[in-house]
């Protein structure tokens, strides 16, 4: 026995294990043996060797399926650089495999679910057959004959990381994400009988009307295709045979199932669809079995997107294929797992971005359910040659058409689309599934990318097609996504040629690099997506969330008169309310000597409000609700995935803030002056106002100096203030500061212990503006946390309000810069909307607290820092450190500023007469008795 045969020998005992175990059934089922891992964390070892770059030039091991840049070998490549600045790395592999006698009289097949990018196959020396190009395509040769039975037989694959087709390099090697070298998923052997059912097409109609084709191979005994339709519990439920055409090789078995449960993505049914191929005496000689489920799709012109005869609009993302260690290695757990992120964003659909994913990702939307629009690999022009193209376009068809998820094919992307095999989508697949052009328009649909806000008008050149973007709001850093999306959407949602429409993208997708053990981005090329490399929430995730919910709340505040009533929309497709879990809690939020405490909760009250349609919902008010602090209402959908939670405050912040400051003394501070001060103290509390402007010097107490100094200054005005006053009260001392020059007024009231109020009033000129408030210096080296009552846990932005939750919430600082580095989730810095109260944590300073006794009031915390790149999510914060602010910024994406996104995007129009006693006010109360 020669030392490589030892070497593997332990691989080859489990494997004749399944062999002599398996071997009597063999004539029935087709056996799957893998040669190697199943995924990106169960792999096998390979003999390998690379041409170029790391590690090249020797034999070595590799794990397969991987790339082999993650395994230490050949170069990093983005899809970016010109071809002529490339290494082309070889790959190639060697493998050995024991093959039993008893499969002597069977039909072995090796197949490949995906290698890139151009491979060349032999057995014990011998070609398997043609090469094979194009890297996202499953491919098979029938090995028989090559094969040595009761022996050792060795296995080799050459692997070109960029293809000898050029046109395959533009497609897929061109592209603008990692590209990436090696076997990256599965290899396996299929062991069939002689005669054989080579593969099936399904069409299962919602009306009950199945039509199906079984592909022989072989057949010489066989006479019939016997289909049974199963439950998922393995029980027949009907059954239909046909009779083989012998001259097309092929059976073609039509029925009509009764009543069937339907498939979609809000009820994703699903059955067997057995074939058993037959001999004359009724013998099955060959069995395979498909998922599938029954549902129509249709696309009507000048109308809409139709499934089971309901019109609905696909609320989506495009997804790559791409793991951080993995790159583009992907396993049957990495496909649930983001099938289940992107329907906890409430998202319906999923573009496959810009190649046909892993079986086991659409085997996922098929069962936890997503309409899918699967893809022909492609990026910009030009795409694939017709006769290679045509080719890879079979491939896919016959691995994924039998996919009910699967509701569209796109041809390619962004012009990498080529017209010659449009026709071929409809003649290859059973089911007649539509073909659309990403980015351009193609029959009934304009499918355009990175449009205007003013687009949605409809006033463009495509005025009768339904709309169905499939890139928009194009993410990057913290900006796109849910940045915009509520404006975008209500004009989507409402059009009537609306079909929906996707986000750009799913994940970051930064190589975790094995050459320098750092994530790479290759700058802001690589997507950057909803979630982080490792895949933590961003912001946009809960913007998306509540904006895509399928129950929709009336925009309403709680008052002393609220009646427990909210208007609600039933945006399911599928599902009525009665269907849904819905919850309420009326909350007292924590105060310094309690926890949180649920003060009365219950099932809200909807009537079976059926999908599409809008009705009330209630819940119980009961006595002394008002004194509640916040009202939750939670849903979950039949299948106990959350919906969202909704949160309103039920107190003003006037109220809130009367309940649980502290009470002062009676006793008044004391003041002394000084030049450029008014100084006051109170027991062990003091604090020192500037007699120019009313600005605070410092303040402070037994145990230190509170850090918060130099405010308030009315943000991006410079503004003097000659009139500062000082006035006694009967417990308190109150400085006052009258600008005329912009109706500044600026009032302190200094009451005992260190308790302190803020009154400013304030007009801005008369123009659009990017923001308005007050802000304080406060140096960042000495922020721990803050412990905040106000909408959170993450930031907002003017055109990203929706998603956070009315609560308190505890923020450790950190410096995040979103989607650039730190990926610590939530963030720290950045505007808090609907401010209560915080209280300030500091590493050697006291803590001390602030409290919002006026409405809709922006708390900032610092200046995110801008990742280096100049983009259109760049934004210019207003001076100083700590703001309290009226209006705060909007945020880009990576193609377009705000201006181009919509009215939430826009500046603000300022005009004195529009407001209140035609000026704005502000009320704060700090309470500086903490230690």
């Amino acid at each position: 026995m020669n030392m490589r045969l030892l070497k593997n020998l332990y691989k080859f005992i489990p494997l004749l294990f399944l062999f002599f175990s398996y071997q009597t059934v063999f004539a029935q089922q087709t056996q799957t043996v893998y040669l190697s891992g199943t995924g990106a964390e169960d792999t096998k070892e390979w003999e390998f060797k690379c041409s170029e770059g790391r590690y090249c030039g020797s034999w070595s091991t590799i794990e397969v399926p991987s790339h082999w840049e993650q395994q230490g070998f050949g170069e990093y490549n983005y899809g970016h650089v010109p071809f002529d600045q490339r290494l082309k790395e070889t790959g190639t592999y060697r493998y050995d495999f024991e093959v039993p006698e008893s499969w002597e009289n069977n039909t072995v097949k090796i197949v490949f679910e995906g290698v890139m990018t151009d491979a060349r196959v032999s057995i014990n020396g011998q070609s398997a057959g043609e090469k094979h190009q194009g890297a996202f395509y499953p491919f098979e040769y029938d090995i028989t004959p090559l094969l040595n039975f009761g022996e050792e037989n060795t296995l080799e694959v050459v692997v070109d990381k960029f293809s000898a087709n050029m046109s395959i390099n533009w497609a897929e090697r061109q592209a603008d994400y990692w590209v990436f070298g090696g076997i990256f998923r599965p290899v396996f052997l299929e062991v069939l009988p002689q005669q054989y059912i080579d593969r099936v097409a399904i069409d299962a109609k919602a009306d009950g009307s199945v039509k199906t084709e079984a592909h022989l191979a072989g057949i010489e005994d066989a006479t019939s295709v016997t289909l049974n339709i199963q439950n998922t519990d393995g029980e027949t439920l009907a059954s239909f045979s046909n009779d083989i055409d012998k001259q097309e090789n092929v059976a073609l078995i039509n029925g009509t199932f009764e009543n069937p449960k339907l498939w979609s993505p809000e009820f994703p049914n699903l059955y067997h669809f057995q074939f058993q191929l037959k001999d004359q005496s009724g013998n099955v000689i060959h069995s395979v079995s498909e998922r599938m489920g029954f549902r129509t799709v249709e696309i009507r012109a000048q109308d809409g997107i139709y499934v089971n005869g309901v019109k609905v609009r696909l609320k989506g993302v495009n997804r790559h294929t791409f793991h951080p260690d993995y790159g583009r290695t992907s396993s049957k757990a990495f496909s649930i797992a983001d099938v289940n992120r992107i329907k906890d964003m409430n998202m319906n659909a999923v573009r496959m971005a810009h190649y046909p994913p892993d079986q086991h990702f659409l085997e996922a939307a098929d069962s936890i359910g997503l309409f899918v629009l699967d893809e022909l690999a492609g990026w910009q022009h030009p795409g694939y040659d017709t006769e290679v193209g045509r080719k890879l376009l079979k491939e896919m068809i016959y691995d994924d058409m039998n996919h009910p998820s699967i509701v569209l094919w796109d041809n390619a992307n962004e012009g990498g689309w080529n017209p010659a095999y449009d026709e071929d989508f409809k003649k290859l697949d059973i089911q007649k599934r539509e073909v659309i052009h990403p980015w351009g328009v193609h029959e009934k649909i304009n499918a355009a990318h990175y449009f205007n806000y003013n687009y949605l008008s409809m006033d463009n050149f495509a005025p009768r097609k339904i709309f169905l973007p499939t890139e928009f709001l194009h993410g990057l850093y913290d900006g796109g996504h849910g940045a915009g999306l509520k404006d975008f959407w209500q004009q989507m949602y409402n059009h009537p040629l609306g079909g929906g429409a996707f986000l750009w993208s799913f994940s970051d997708e930064c190589v975790n690099r094995t050459d320098t053990n750092q994530l790479d981005c290759d700058g802001n090329h690589a997507p950057d997506g909803i979630f982080s490399p490792y895949f933590k929430k961003e912001g946009s995730f809960y913007t998306i969330r509540e904006i895509w919910a399928p129950i929709v709340f009336e925009e309403r505040y709680i008052t002393p008169e609220f009646n427990g009533t909210f208007n609600i929309e039933n945006r399911f497709y599928y599902t009525s309310l009665r269907q849904v879990d819905i919850s309420y809690e009326w909350v007292k939020l924590p105060s310094d000597d309690e926890g949180r405490k649920v003060l009365h909760e219950g099932q809200a009250s909807v009537s079976d409000l059926p999908p599409q349609d809008a009705g009330v919902l209630k819940v119980d008010l009961f006595d002394g609700w008002q004194e509640s602090d916040l009202l939750s209402i939670e849903a979950h959908d039949p299948h106990g995935r959350l919906i969202h939670t909704w949160t309103w405050p039920v107190q003003s912040p006037a109220k809130f803030a009367e309940s649980r400051l502290p009470e002062a003394n009676d006793q008044a501070p004391e003041m002394e002056e000084s030049d450029d001060l008014y100084q006051f103290k109170s027991g062990d509390f003091y604090i020192n106002i500037t007699k120019e402007n009313a600005m605070l010097e410092k303040a402070g107490n037994k145990n230190g100096e509170f850090p918060i100094y130099g405010g308030p200054f009315v943000v991006d005005e410079e503004v003097n203030c000659e009139n500062v006053e000082v006035e006694s009260l009967e417990n308190a001392y109150q400085v006052t500061a009258t600008c005329e020059e912009r109706h500044l007024f600026i009032q302190w009231t200094i009451k005992a212990d260190g308790l302190v109020d803020l009154d400013v009033q304030y007009h801005l000129p008369p123009d659009v503006r990017d923001y308005a408030g007050i802000s304080f210096s406060y140096p960042e080296e000495e922020m721990e946390g803050v412990r905040l009552i106000a909408d959170g846990p993450y930031r907002v932005w003017k055109n990203r309000m929706a998603g956070p939750q009315f609560g308190l919430w505890d923020k450790a600082y950190n410096n995040t810069i979103t989607g650039y580095s730190g990926y610590e989730y939530p963030e720290f810095k950045g505007f808090y909307s609907n401010l209560y109260k915080t209280t300030f944590q500091n590493k050697t300073a006291p803590d001390f607290s602030v409290y919002s006794k006026s409405e809709d009031i922006f708390l900032r915390l610092f200046s995110p820092e801008n990742p280096p790149e100049p983009v259109n999510t760049r934004v210019e914060y207003p001076e100083g450190d700590i703001s309290f602010m009226h209006g705060i910024l909007p945020i880009g994406t990576k193609f377009k500023p705000t201006n181009e996104l919509g009215p939430q995007s826009s500046r603000y129009n300022y005009l004195p007469r529009r407001l209140e006693n035609r000026i704005l006010s502000l009320s704060l109360s700090f309470d500086f008795t903490g230690e």
